[in-house]
């Protein structure tokens, strides 16, 4: 932070002095950096920023709107409720340059055509933005974010409407779709994602939702020209300024989701085979196993109704995490428990099937590493139902 308010200081002084305006020489050029996915989940789906380069006036400077405000109040409760402001950060090239190399993360940069007051503009546009009163905005990850903001901006900025065409090799896909082609389908990520984002993010998005996605703001500006000329195009020049360099991958199967719940669906299974054998009922897993799915179910809940976040609605999750099954504990800590619990029983089966009704028709996408779990629940149930009969 003291960094950043030295620079923006440096930086005015600079401009300011000796009464030079403000101003961009003719030299100046305006770029489009897109960074590659990175190693870790918060930076698997890239970053996008502005590049201002002007050799005559020894600026040579990045704008992008993607900083946290960890000194914010209650960061991580904001963070949860979808309410944290993001900041737009400033750095000079050659430290975000370096940053991302040593991340070992491709760098791709797009020239694009904008005329001196455009350039002008746009500069202005991102050091008022820059001001402390200005830097905050409220984050979206799928509607304002840091790719979001560059189309915004150029489009604001831009004397003439932009369109943007579609790229060669487009397919439209859903919201989920895209996320889950920046992730492993068996990673921890990708079983978070599955469970804590609804329904909603199942629709097909259109064209210009694309553009949530970084590499889609490069794919989409590659394509794009002026409304009125056609022959105008948006980038006048590209490149890739830094290319990662490809590392061995590691397996990771034995820590992944599908491992690590098959094996908690195998111990499920081996003691309910047991108590089937036995004729009797192990009441500690059943409080184990109605306790996480209730509480799963709190958390989902939450995330629906309690948050801002646009992702967390229409959760379809709740059909296996049911809130109710904490209020059902006492009934499994009983012997022979009220007769209508086996109609719940029975109620949560029904669930199950529902869910993977949903799943095949469409309506919302779930997460393949669950998938030992479900099955493991479902055994468990209908054991239940099978033992609680046999006893009356």
């Amino acid at each position: 932070m003291r960094k950043q308010l030295f620079l923006l200081f440096i930086l005015f002084t600079a401009l300011t002095a000796a009464g030079q305006p403000k101003t961009l020489s003719p030299e100046a050029e305006v770029s489009v950096l897109t960074i590659g996915p990175g190693y870790t989940l918060n930076d698997a789906f890239g970053h996008s920023a502005f590049r201002i380069k002007d050799h005559i006036r020894g600026i040579d400077l990045v704008f992008n709107y993607g900083v946290y405000d960890f000194n914010a109040p209650n960061f991580y409760l904001k963070f949860a409720q979808g309410k944290l402001n993001y900041l737009i950060g400033l750095d000079y090239y050659e430290d975000f340059y370096e940053s991302y190399v040593s991340q070992n993360r491709t760098i791709r940069a797009q020239v694009l055509n904008l005329s001196p007051s455009e350039k002008q503009q746009l500069f202005d546009y991102l050091l008022n933005n820059y001001r402390p009163e200005n830097r905050a905005y409220l984050y979206d990850f799928f509607y304002d974010n840091c790719a979001t903001k560059i189309r915004d901006v150029v489009e604001d900025i831009s004397d003439h409407p932009i369109a943007f065409h579609i790229p060669e090799d487009f397919e439209a896909k859903t919201f989920r779709t895209l996320i889950h082609e920046h992730l492993k389908l068996n990673s921890w990520g990708a079983v978070g994602i599955d469970v804590a984002l609804g329904s909603v993010i199942d629709r097909e998005a259109s064209t210009y939702e694309h553009m949530f996605l970084p590499e889609n703001i490069y794919r989409f500006f590659a394509a794009a020209d002026m409304q009125s000329d056609p022959d105008q195009a948006l980038v006048i020049a590209s490149s890739v300024v830094f290319e990662k360099l490809e590392q061995p991958k590691s397996n990771g199967f034995i820590s992944s989701p599908l491992s690590i719940f098959g094996l908690i669906a195998c111990i499920i299974l081996f003691i309910t085979y047991r108590d089937f054998q036995q004729k009797q009922r192990s009441p500690w897993l059943d409080v184990i196993l109605f306790s996480i799915t209730g509480l799963v179910g709190v958390f989902i809940l939450l995330l629906w109704f309690a948050t801002d976040h646009t992702g967390t609605h229409q959760n379809y999750n709740l059909l296996w995490a049911f809130v109710l099954n904490l209020i059902m504990i006492p009934q499994l800590l009983k012997t022979q428990p009220k007769s209508w619990f086996v109609k719940y029983l029975k109620f949560l089966i029904i669930l199950l099937t529902l869910m993977t009704l949903h799943w095949i028709i469409g309506i919302q996408v779930f997460a393949i590493g669950l998938i030992p779990l479900l099955i493991a629940l479902a055994c468990r149930y209908l054991f239940l139902v099978y033992h609680y009969n046999r006893l009356n």
